[in-house]
């Protein structure tokens, strides 16, 4: 009798436009396996607190708007969502407002350990229900999953971060996107840096510089490195993107 693959969970880390979400998603759509935006779960409580009007300076309170937040997370690669409350709020969490709050929220070091709570109990709810996950964020690697079998830190020079979030959120890379773009990258990376290190890649974790390779590229430098760390070959990019052959 043929064993089950062994439970697979890939961490992954990085500052703000390394590329980690989309790639991440698209890692976890080719193997199979549940995909978890932690960065999601910071976003939606921030939204929580403007809802209930939930003053973010207010570290007491927003501790307990935590563990008081009423999250339901969809893990699916294909169509994850998350919701609060029964409200969808996919894109009500992506918005200027919410990214330029989410650092207080995020640099609560009671809110990070409720989250860590519930992160750590999706991914092991993944395991067990489709057999891995790709969790990324900014300090799996080193706190939420420090045992992963996989471990990268995903980085790229400020200006190629600067250039696709502003292709992102204004269609385009220009000097005055870049511009507008240039806080919600520089600051929210320089905040967060303060209770989480995900500049440098930390002891076991390997580094993956994508400055200079697209999506695709992306997605198989991962592909090979989770086929490098676990020895299994059918997980690397070669056997996704090439044709079997006859």
């Amino acid at each position: 009798m043929i064993s089950p693959p062994k439970p697979l969970v890939i961490a992954i880390d990085g500052p703000s436009g390394s590329g980690k979400s989309s790639v991440s998603r698209a890692v976890a759509q080719r193997l199979g396996l549940a995909y978890l935006d932690t960065g999601a779960m910071y976003r939606a409580l921030t939204w929580w607190c403007a809802q209930q009007g939930v003053d973010l300076e207010d570290l007491d309170a927003v501790a307990q708007a935590a563990k008081d937040l009423p999250l339901r997370m969809e893990t699916d690669p294909r169509s994850p969502s998350i919701q609060v409350a029964g409200v969808v709020i996919d894109e009500a969490i992506r918005t200027t407002e919410i990214s330029a709050s989410v650092s207080k929220v995020a640099t609560n070091l009671a809110v990070r350990a409720e989250l860590c709570r519930r992160q750590q109990a999706l991914i092991t709810e993944s395991v067990e229900a489709r057999g891995g996950v790709v969790a990324e964020g900014r300090d799996i690697t080193t706190v939420v999953a420090p045992d992963a079998d996989v471990r990268i830190l995903m980085v790229a020079h400020q200006d190629a971060r600067l250039a696709r979030r502003a292709k992102e959120l204004h269609g385009e890379a220009g000097h005055e996107a870049m511009s507008a773009t240039h806080d919600q990258i520089v600051r929210r990376d320089k905040d967060d840096s303060t209770v989480s290190q995900f500049m440098e890649a930390a002891p076991g974790v390997t580094s993956l510089d994508t400055t200079d390779l697209n999506f695709e590229q992306s997605v198989e430098a991962v592909l090979d490195l989770v086929a490098a760390h676990t020895g299994r070959e059918d997980l690397g990019s070669r056997s996704r993107t090439e044709p079997d052959q006859k």
